[in-house]
């Protein structure tokens, strides 16, 4: 099971409601619980057979100053596409702080080409787009703290 697999099992999780989710198979487990307003996924591989946490998900919608006004101008802009944080981290725009950014305003994009870096765990996880268009905002600054299902850009398709 891979990175992406697991981050759909999460997704899937926390829409259904359940309060927890155990999957057991021949080389890891998963167990994902949610509860009071967190969510908390373990893997554990079998070889040290130890819970590793692997990132805490809040189920709950939460509404910050910075989020009302990003929704209302996608509501205005409803021919754009947001590209979305698949997992919580540190957003990060080049590979490297020696090297040029991955996306800029402006910018035209392919489907599957990475746009940006999450820092999650100490594992650099490239982030590649979904569609292909041209980059219209980058909606977080580089170097911050992002949630799971975050905007992080808006994106022209036409």
């Amino acid at each position: 099971m891979d990175l992406k697999e697991i981050q759909q099992l999460i997704k899937f999780v926390s829409k259904s409601g359940t309060s927890e989710v155990k999957l057991e198979m021949e080389d890891f487990k998963i167990t994902i619980k949610t509860g009071s307003g967190k969510s908390e996924t373990t893997i554990v591989h079998q070889a040290p057979m130890a819970q590793i946490p692997v990132a805490p998900i809040n189920v709950l919608p939460t509404q910050t100053a910075e989020a009302i006004p990003v929704a209302t101008k996608a509501e205005e802009n409803s021919n754009y596409i947001t590209i979305k944080s698949p997992i919580i981290g540190t957003f990060y725009r080049r590979p490297s702080p020696d090297k040029p950014l991955f996306v800029e305003v402006g910018t035209t994009i392919n489907e599957g080409e990475t746009v940006c870096i999450i820092e999650a765990m100490k594992l650099f996880n490239e982030i590649e787009s979904e569609v292909s268009g041209k980059i219209v905002k980058i909606l977080v600054d580089d170097s911050s703290p992002v949630e799971f299902d975050q905007p992080l850009f808006l994106v022209d398709p036409s």
